[in-house]
């Protein structure tokens, strides 16, 4: 005759079967599921399902027999439990471990005392989870032996094994309790760990140098850019921890005060990218790991996962960690001297092994190394931002129309972002007509930008009265004498004649000024003269040039001519009037893109210098 349930014990059944199901549900839909288990296990529900409907109405009998049978098999346990040649697992009604004998810590390769209290379940792979709690229940419900095929997810691997579970009654126990016997399959259990001691200690020094070399190039990657960039840091320190030491690795930081989700790298594979998708659109809430780690600025291990949500809930229910096939889980927090930036999290399925605090050890250095490089990415880019506006504040925002000559300018920074570079060029209106200068400071940074700001702006304010380039850059000289660095410089005034336009030259150190002819003859100047700022004897090297319809006036600063390839050969004067020659029937715009690209592709991206040019070509009269 069926037990009679007592209203409050079948509301609790009830309320169990309904998490079971649910379980089911989810389990159905994990990675690697076995679905015939889950279908055997389904049927099992229905069965104790039908079993509880019947109980209304029957009287409670057999209290006696099952006392006497309790009594036996709770001595019987007492003998060979401890004892036992199998892995034996003492569980309560709610799959809770009471106590384990030696095999089976020795199975899951761990202490019996770290198995007691936790949820059976949680040592086993989550695709088995769901059917093996159906079994368990019904075990308890109708106490008919069963078995269940489980995963059990040891520490160095996977244990495929057939567990027999079976429900006994022990004095004093207000409840059964289960016992869950487990055998591996083939046979054999895993040897103990004495007769392998040599082997087990040079295991554990290659878990060391593995975690030493995890360690050693999570610091190469992080450091090897040489503009810090926090997007890459964080992607390759990413792809490194879920090649190495797990399946998933996630990185949450804070951004405009709120913590949210940056990578998520899993197992490479098109099955993959859909959980990819979700993990990043599921922001790290309060409640959820990451941002306890994060807020509470502590790392937190569970080898074993009881709560399946911890990483957080899809929006169909789900949660992250069944998503993920999640068994083992550690977060650390992304710290620097100042705060906590954010949290690291990975994610195993336990195919290696549950995480270990050797693990958690690693991924915490990993994660202050981490923070470091977050911190010194942020102030490298407000450093850079600040380099950027004192930059354009020495080059002019837009060039002036200049009637009759088309005028185009380019300037490329070799400075890594932080510096200001010190070129500068400027177009103009003198006292006569119009004037162009190009010239280059010694150095780069805040000095040197203090006196490229001298210089471009004194030679703009004196030719307002001054037309001739050498009265001009006489005045200059002087006022950069006091200054610690020196200024090379090319100035040109223009007037417009008759016959086309008069250039007066004025060359200061600075390499010479290029024309190219309409007809293709392309003709360099003097140049020569000194530096301004060196000597209070100044004199510049001056030159007349005339310049008619079609003509090119360039000029250009010493990193175009500096620029080398990966064999350190200079791009050099020959090259540039080539370059020019070939380009010379484009418009000055595309003229000076030519040449910018040329020199990029000549040095791989890669600029010693500072690179600024300006050109002027005089337009036929049709077009004035």
């Amino acid at each position: 005759m069926p037990e009679q349930l007592e209203p409050d014990v079948l509301m609790r059944e009830i309320s169990e079967l309904e998490g079971r199901i649910e379980e089911l549900r989810q389990a159905s839909a994990m990675p690697r599921s076995d679905l015939r288990a889950t279908l055997d296990a389904a049927l099992v529900e229905l069965g104790m399902a039908l079993a509880t409907l019947r109980t209304f109405g029957t009287d409670r009998a057999g209290s006696e027999d099952r006392s006497a049978a309790a009594e036996n098999e709770r001595r019987v346990l007492r003998t060979v439990f401890q004892d036992a040649p199998v892995p034996l697992f003492l569980l309560d009604r709610d799959c809770n471990v009471r106590r384990v004998n030696r095999q089976a810590a020795q199975l899951l390769d761990t202490s019996p005392g770290y198995v007691s209290g936790k949820p059976f379940t949680v040592f086993c792979d989550l695709p088995t989870r769901a059917p093996l709690r159906s079994q368990l229940a019904a075990v308890v419900r109708n106490g008919r032996r069963r078995h269940a095929d489980v995963r059990f997810l040891g520490r160095k691997q996977p244990v495929e094994a057939v567990v027999t579970l079976a429900r006994v009654w022990i004095k004093g126990e207000p409840e059964p309790l289960v016992v869950a016997a487990a055998a591996p399959k083939g046979g054999t259990l895993p040897e103990t760990r004495q007769p392998r001691r040599a082997e087990g200690d040079d295991e554990a020094v290659a878990t060391v140098v593995h975690r030493m070399d995890v360690l050693a190039r999570a610091g190469e990657l992080l450091l090897d850019e040489p503009v810090f960039n926090e997007s890459v840091a964080l992607r390759r320190c990413a792809r490194l921890l879920a090649g190495e030491l797990s399946d998933w690795a996630i990185i949450d930081l804070l951004q405009d005060g709120e913590l949210t989700r940056q990578v998520v790298i899993g197992p490479s594979g098109d099955q993959s990218a859909p959980v990819a998708r979700a993990l990043e659109d599921l922001a790290p809430v309060p409640g959820t790991l990451p941002y306890t780690v994060f807020t509470e600025r502590r790392a937190i291990l569970h080898p074993h996962v009881e709560d399946l949500a911890m990483l957080g809930t899809l929006p169909d229910g789900g949660p992250a960690c069944g998503l993920m096939g999640a068994t083992s889980v550690l977060s650390v927090p992304i710290e620097e001297s100042e705060g906590c930036l954010g949290a690291i999290t990975l994610t195993g399925s336990g195919e290696h092994g549950p995480f270990d605090l050797m693990d958690l050890g690693v991924v915490q250095r990993l994660g202050r190394y981490l923070g470091l490089v977050v911190r010194a990415s942020r102030l490298y880019r407000r450093r850079a931002e600040v380099a950027d506006t004192l930059q354009a504040s020495l080059l002019p925002q837009r060039l002036p129309a200049v009637p009759g000559l088309d005028v185009a300018a380019r300037y490329i920074s070799a400075a890594r972002g932080v510096e200001v570079g010190g070129d500068f060029y400027d177009v103009f209106q003198t006292a006569g007509g119009w004037g162009f200068v190009l010239g280059d400071v010694c150095g780069k940074g805040e000095e040197a930008a203090a006196v490229t700001a001298t210089a471009r702006h004194g030679v703009r304010l004196l030719a307002r009265w001054k037309s001739a380039p050498t009265e001009v850059l006489g005045m200059v000289n002087q006022a950069l004498l006091d200054e610690d660095r020196f200024v090379t410089a090319v100035m040109a005034g223009m007037e417009i004649g008759e016959n086309g336009l008069a250039l007066t030259l004025g060359t200061a150190g600075h390499p010479p000024a290029i024309v190219i002819r309409q007809n293709g003859v392309i003709r360099t100047a003097t140049g020569g003269g000194v530096p301004l700022g060196l000597f209070e004897d100044f004199e510049p090297a001056v030159e007349s040039i005339s310049l008619d319809e079609g003509d090119t006036l360039f000029l250009h600063s010493d990193g175009v001519l500096d620029a080398c390839d990966l064999m350190r050969e200079r791009f050099g004067h020959e090259r540039l009037i080539e370059l020019l020659a070939a380009h010379a029937d484009r418009p000055v715009g595309e003229m000076l893109i030519a040449v910018e690209r040329a020199l990029m592709d000549f040095c791989d991206g890669d600029l010693r210098d500072d690179v600024s040019i300006l050109a002027l070509r005089v337009l036929p009269r049709s077009l004035n």
